[in-house]
């Protein structure tokens, strides 16, 4: 005879999410895709690369492109401050700098939590939000990290 199943089983086990905070909102990455956070260090700049590209970092002999997150997000930019974080993510084995405002914490979201995202902004950026998770905090925007770029331009960044 089975055991009954949990509540957590029965709605999908919750996962964990690094929040980031960008111009004043919070959003949420998966825990499982950030290989470390960084605190902001020298960027050397690329030429000739789309604007959300900050630049390449050395991270212990390997090359990381560097993304600008409120660029990539058509957010007003602003300079890196002592709070800046440069999150070193892994997408689909490829690691990947994004640059964000602060590094909040690591949280539990169970999937009953996700509201749909809503149709608001462009195709552009919302092509890349996996859906809305409210708190008492307030909002929580999850970021698909796979999505944020488009395959050409994550080709492009193999390449440089």
């Amino acid at each position: 005879m089975n055991a009954p199943e949990s509540k957590d089983a029965q709605q999908g086990m919750s996962s964990s999410y690094v929040t980031f905070s960008l111009a004043e909102e919070t959003y949420a990455i998966d825990v499982l895709q950030v290989q470390e956070v960084l605190k902001m260090t020298e960027i050397a700049p690329v030429p000739g690369v789309p604007d959300y590209i900050l630049g390449i970092i050395n991270l212990r002999g390997d090359v990381v492109t560097v993304i600008d997150a409120r660029r990539r997000m058509s957010l007003p930019s602003r300079e890196p401050d002592d709070a800046s974080r440069i999150v070193i993510i892994d997408v689909d084995h490829q690691n990947v700098g994004i640059l964000v405002d602060a590094v909040a914490e690591v949280v539990q979201i169970a999937p009953s939590a996700v509201d749909p995202a809503p149709a608001v902004g462009n195709d552009q950026t919302s092509r890349f939000i996996l859906g809305v998770s409210s708190t008492e905090e307030g909002l929580t925007i999850l970021i698909d990290l796979n999505k944020l770029l488009s395959d050409d331009e994550w080709a492009a960044i193999r390449d440089l």
